[in-house]
């Protein structure tokens, strides 16, 4: 296990695939999700020599937990800072929901840093809808039921295709959430609060967006919608944009061949020359 501090806070990082790779993929969390979450999408990139480097921002699983809330120039700063100690100048960013709202500031604010940009499931505002999901997860967390918690929220992040195909694999999910411990899930309120507080990204601040970006999001996708999606893709000048079908917020768990196949094409054209 390796941890980068960084003003007496330690956060867990894991650079895979080929150290010495030309080409560098910063994975960036969903907020419930950690760096295993993303071994399926990061292994082809691992097999093709490329380097991969993952990380739990603070307040998720593995890094430390310090009081909050946090906001997102902060995880933002803090990802380039440990590129910074691995000696990576420039990456290929790829974040889902709360890690594509990372993505975007740290492309606003290190444009020099991006090689190009994947924003998966992500939403650049505050809704009423959203926000009224998210803040029905802070109860069953603060309870310490990890099993209630699982519950909650999982309505409002599988597609409804999933959940019908999948029951059986959500229970189980439920029960191995039962017992996850109440220092991940107060982690858990902390982030809430953080997306409540600072999600906010104006017209204006997407514009200034220049890396080559691929904005995609699950048809299904209720907790931050294809609508927030399409003005992400409408203010970043030159996106593209991809739709799911049958596919809610988590697309890189619903459909990760989907993903993978997107990724791939995406981050090969935009190789730096």
């Amino acid at each position: 296990m390796s941890f980068f501090e960084l003003d007496g806070m330690k956060l867990y990082y894991e650079l895979r695939g080929n150290p010495e790779g030309k080409e560098t993929i910063l994975f960036l969390n969903g907020v419930m999700a950690s760096t295993n979450s993303w071994y399926v999408l990061s292994k082809p990139f691992e097999d093709s020599g490329y380097r991969v480097l993952l990380h739990d921002f603070k307040g998720q699983l593995k890094s430390d937990k310090p009081q909050g809330p946090y906001t997102f120039n902060e995880h933002a700063d803090e990802a380039v800072k440990l590129m910074d100690h691995l000696g990576i100048q420039k990456a290929h960013l790829v974040g889902t929901s709360y890690g594509g709202e990372v993505a975007m500031r740290l492309s606003m604010h290190y444009p020099e840093r991006v090689q190009s940009m994947v924003v998966i499931d992500s939403t650049s505002e505050k809704t009423a809808v959203g926000s009224s999901f998210v803040s029905s997860w802070k109860a069953p967390a603060l309870a310490g039921d990890g099993e209630s918690f699982f519950n909650t929220l999982m309505p409002s992040i599988y597609g409804e295709k999933f959940i019908k195909e999948n029951k059986e694999f959500l229970a189980q999910r439920a029960k191995a959430t039962k017992g996850i411990g109440q220092d991940y899930l107060s982690g858990q309120v902390t982030l809430y609060d953080s997306f409540l507080q600072d999600v906010q990204m104006s017209k204006e601040e997407l514009q200034s967006i220049k890396a080559p970006s691929l904005i995609v999001c699950g048809e299904q996708d209720i907790l931050k919608t294809p609508e927030e999606s399409l003005r992400i893709h409408h203010h970043i000048s030159g996106s593209e944009y991809v739709t799911l079908p049958e596919c809610g917020h988590v697309s890189i768990f619903e459909k990760p061949k989907e993903v993978t196949t997107l990724l791939l094409g995406f981050i090969l054209k935009n190789k730096a020359k």
